[in-house]
């Protein structure tokens, strides 16, 4: 163990703010919410308040519990402990009948866009309108459908089918998706995962865009500090399954922590560069198609 681990209990920040506690301004809080898998504990009693129409996005190393907590909040995971609420409700303890009502106020937007391969955009955008209503006007759902696409810049796009598209397109069309119910709140699980910084910021604008003009709550899981700094109100930190900074972009810019520090920098610690430098025995065997032939 290194000596920022050592010091980690003592020397980190667990603010686990909760500002819109006593404003009555919150739509999801989760109190004392603890995830283990098996005996691993992925979240450790996070304690969290989510302001509506604001943009709050959360940030980490691989494997701290940033999708886990997303996950939570739509309950797509059920807290070992703790409990999670919408609008005031509990509904981490809800059945799924009940769950299915919640979920139209959230959009989700998966890392991989998580389109229907066989199905065209059109109908993509339809298909939670159709798990939860039954559509009878026809014209009025192609109608919401162009509108939606507008709304991400690809109004035209209607009968492409996913394979047609670029990455970021897809996002693009899967995030059209997301706010095809009208949610007050969208998760983005890595939105800009596997885009080019162009096509990234295209995805901040459209995130920016949502907010001002729609008045959505966002909540964004990502290792992108250019788009976490461009699109957040709130930046909050996780390491091993605790909040260890929660501020806005300069309040995490100049963070005296050295975790802190080191997560947005892209800096390797000196204990793990040492032992990447250490010299070691490079194997000389090479091996050949004709060395596996009978």
């Amino acid at each position: 163990m290194n000596s920022v681990e050592t010091n980690e209990k003592t020397q980190i920040e667990n603010e686990n703010k909760q500002p819109c506690e006593t404003g009555n301004n919150c739509i999801i809080e989760v109190k004392n919410l603890t995830k283990l898998f098996q005996k691993k504990v992925v979240l450790d009693k996070i304690n969290l308040s989510i302001e509506k129409g604001k943009t709050t996005v959360i940030i980490g190393p691989s494997g701290c519990g940033k999708t886990v907590l997303l996950k939570h909040l739509i309950v797509l995971l059920r807290p070992s402990e703790g409990e999670v609420y919408f609008n005031h409700k509990r509904i981490d303890n809800l059945k799924e009948k009940s769950l299915n009502k919640i979920r139209t106020h959230y959009g989700f937007l998966f890392q991989g866009g998580a389109l229907f391969d066989s199905l065209s955009v059109r109908d993509n955008i339809i298909f939670p309108i159709s798990q939860h209503y039954k559509i009878s006007d026809w014209k009025q759902a192609d109608e919401l459908v162009k509108n939606k696409l507008a709304m991400v810049g690809l109004d035209g796009y209607q009968n492409y089918y996913p394979a047609n598209l670029s990455g970021g397109q897809r996002k693009r069309v899967a995030l059209a998706r997301a706010i095809a119910l009208n949610p007050e709140v969208i998760l983005y699980d890595e939105p800009t995962t596997g885009l080019d910084p162009i096509r990234s910021d295209v995805i901040n604008e459209i995130i920016l865009k949502l907010q001002r003009e729609l008045n959505i709550t966002s909540i964004v899981v990502t290792h992108d500090m250019t788009s976490a700094y461009k699109v957040a109100d709130r930046i909050i930190m996780l390491h091993n399954g605790k909040i260890v900074a929660d501020g806005n972009a300069d309040y995490i810019r100049n963070h005296p922590h050295p975790i802190v520090q080191q997560f947005i920098n892209g800096q390797v610690d000196d204990d793990d560069l040492a032992l990447l430098r250490m010299k070691g025995t490079i194997s000389q065997a090479q091996f050949l198609p004709r060395d596996f032939e009978q």
